[in-house]
C-alpha cells in the first residue's frame, strides 16, 4: 500500500492510497477529520486491514467516483 496524506483548508484531511488488486492498482482516497496528517495517517494504519476489506468490496460492486474508490471514517 502506498499513501500520500493530503490536508484540507477546512482542517480535514485526504490520504490516497493504493489498493493492490490482482496484478493491477486501485486508487482508494479516505477522507478524515483529522487535523494533521499523522493523525490521519495513523488512523489508517490502526484500521488498515478494515479499509482493505471495504475498498475491495466497493471496487467489486463497481462503487468507484471518477475510478477511485472513496472511503470515509469508520
Amino acid at each position: 500500500m502506498r499513501i500520500v496524506p493530503r490536508i484540507k483548508p477546512d482542517g480535514g484531511g485526504t490520504i490516497t492510497f493504493f489498493l493492490a488488486h490482482g496484478a493491477g492498482r486501485q486508487l482508494c482516497q479516505l477522507a478524515t477529520t483529522f487535523a494533521t496528517q499523522k493523525q490521519a495517517f495513523s488512523y489508517l494504519q490502526k484500521y488498515r486491514t478494515e479499509f482493505e476489506r471495504i475498498a475491495r468490496t466497493r471496487l467489486d460492486s463497481g462503487e468507484l467516483e471518477d475510478g477511485v474508490v472513496v472511503l470515509s471514517m469508520l
